[in-house]
């Protein structure tokens, strides 16, 4: 029995790679297959190529054939299938920033979309931050030794009382921070490398406007509307048993965290940042997956 060859293109050189079940599973269980369906999936794929005598096949008309023969099983599927398999054609890396108020899901939904799109880097602002604490000594930046909510205490100067403090000390701490995350947009830009890039200091207008303009560099922002159900997201978080930061600093600080949250939405708002209602898991992530085909995808 012959071996079935897909023919694809890289970097404008052409390549011929054995056709592989577990491949082509792997990517359908990214659109949300069941795995042991995907594989049967596959399988039967395989047997429809050898059925209409296919030796060699071109990449886009094997991803042509497996979207017909999905949307007879799950029409769902079949387009997410599609929507993933747009991106990945791309040339470019891609750059997936999450921003929103601590607790309000932006490291989870980060895991989930990077494992979606087959991403492998990921990383979180707060890491940006910690290593730049190790660069910059407490004297010369106070506000990154404090938490994003917190960081007003720290400020050299005392805002005058008709200005909200809360506010004026989480912007210097995330346009502080904001330094690091650009060098990291940049160098994965030169490199080549997709990553998505997480947290409460990534905020609409302090990442640098060449950066954000790019096609490829996609910036969304998490909230939460109900107050309780931001609550709740703390509770569970430290229920965890790796959790180490106590639950009574965020609720004695969960006025402050609101206030950074408002600050969010009117930045996304004001930026064109598209903001997303993290009830949902699934459709939070569907939602950044169809925000991001219809620039970087096309």
């Amino acid at each position: 029995m012959k071996m079935i060859m897909v023919e694809g293109e890289v970097s404008g050189k052409k390549y011929r790679e054995p056709f592989s079940k577990g491949v082509l599973a792997r990517s359908l269980t990214r659109a949300e297959m069941d795995p042991n369906k995907a594989y049967t999936f596959a399988s039967q794929i395989e047997s429809h190529l050898r059925g209409l005598g296919i030796q060699v096949i071109e990449l886009d008309d094997l991803v042509k054939i497996v979207r017909e023969q999905l949307k007879e099983e799950d029409e769902e599927i079949a387009e997410k299938y599609g929507m993933w398999k747009q991106i990945r054609k791309c040339r470019e890396p891609l750059i997936i920033l999450i921003g929103g108020a601590s607790g309000v899901g932006t490291s989870s939904i980060a895991f989930e979309v990077a494992n979606r799109l087959g991403i492998r880097n990921m990383i979180s602002t707060d890491m940006i931050r910690e290593v730049m604490r190790k660069i910059v000594s407490k004297e010369l930046i106070p506000t990154i030794y404090e938490s994003s909510y917190t960081a007003y205490r720290s400020l050299r100067i005392p805002p005058p009382p008709e200005l909200d403090e809360v506010l004026i000390g989480f912007r210097d701490h995330v346009d502080t921070v904001s330094v690091g995350v650009d060098a990291v947009i940049e160098r994965s830009l030169k490199e080549g490398i997709s990553i998505v890039i997480e947290g409460v200091h990534i905020v609409p207008g302090f990442i640098r406007e060449d950066l954000v303009a790019k096609n490829n560099v996609n910036m969304f922002v998490l909230t939460l509307q109900d107050e309780e159900v931001h609550k709740g997201r703390f509770y569970s978080r430290c229920r965890q048993l790796w959790a180490r930061r106590p639950l009574k600093r965020y609720m004695n600080y969960f006025g402050a965290i609101r206030r950074t949250h408002k600050y969010f939405e009117s930045q996304a708002n004001k930026y064109h940042v598209p903001v997303i209602e993290n009830i949902d898991v699934t459709t939070t992530i569907d939602s950044i997956i169809e925000e991001i085909t219809k620039t970087y995808g096309k």
